[in-house]
């Protein structure tokens, strides 16, 4: 049964199923970075543990392959789509576009602030190498979209959707108490930022990731397709680094 034919059921909240997907979107970035450490250690290569690229890209592979593996073991139990297919009727993607982004520039302004208010270059973190800055453009550009909305929107908002249904009107705009859900976890699951940047700049990061969560969910939602919301991921991670890169070269 397609996520969009559901019977609208009046909401009540149910711990298990939120404690589950609690743990799940949690659990699942942690599990998949210390396999990809096991797995750097089984083939011989020196650690890689860090915000390095070989490393993102190392956890995300792990990432979404847990996810997958999640997903074809729930879908015995729970019958749904998981949106993954092509988007059937409206498919959003040009609001993802749009939206992308206009997420892409608010997170460039939130993100650099501090260098924005003071008139500095940023730094990056790494060399400006070209195959840096390819790695990183195809990484926020193309790979990060499936490698995170697979696991949090696919796997997530549908799992919670289907065991806590119920949904959030406001005027005519409605949604799955389950996309607000996940958007919190979402959010929560860059908390860490908190530990590593001034409060007004973390609480700003905990915002756009919670408003892009709710946006992703609702494109799942209404078109029953992780596409649109791969695409719009995809673009506001690309944009940042595009105009971050951008700066840099033109400072």
């Amino acid at each position: 049964m397609d996520n969009t034919q559901e019977t609208e059921a009046p909401f009540r909240f149910k711990l298990l199923p939120v404690i589950a997907t609690v743990i799940l979107g949690l659990g699942l970035p942690y599990a998949a970075a210390y396999a990809a450490e096991a797995a750097s250690k089984l083939w011989g290569l020196p650690s890689i543990h860090g915000p390095t690229l070989p490393w993102l890209y190392s956890q995300h592979a792990f990432q979404l392959v847990f996810a997958l593996v999640a997903i074809f073991i729930l879908k015995r139990f729970i019958r749904r789509n998981y949106g993954l297919r092509l988007p059937k009727g409206k498919t959003y993607i040009g609001a993802a576009i749009f939206w992308g982004a206009f997420f892409g520039v608010l997170m460039t302004v939130i993100d650099y602030a501090p260098q924005l208010l003071s008139h500095k270059v940023p730094d990056p973190g790494f060399a400006m190498t070209k195959g840096n800055v390819a790695g990183w453009l195809f990484f926020e550009g193309v790979y990060v979209g499936p490698t995170e909305e697979i696991p949090f929107r696919s796997l997530l908002v549908t799992f919670l959707a289907a065991t806590m249904p119920g949904k959030l009107h406001i005027g005519r705009f409605n949604m799955n108490w389950a996309g607000i859900i996940v958007a919190v976890i979402f959010a929560l699951a860059h908390a860490t930022n908190f530990l590593t940047e001034a409060w007004p700049l973390a609480l700003g990061q905990q915002l756009y990731a919670f408003a892009l969560g709710v946006f992703y969910a609702y494109w799942l939602e209404k078109s029953g397709s992780i596409v649109a919301s791969i695409i719009g991921h995809n673009v506001s991670d690309f944009s940042e680094y595009l105009l971050l890169f951008l700066w840099i070269w033109l400072a």
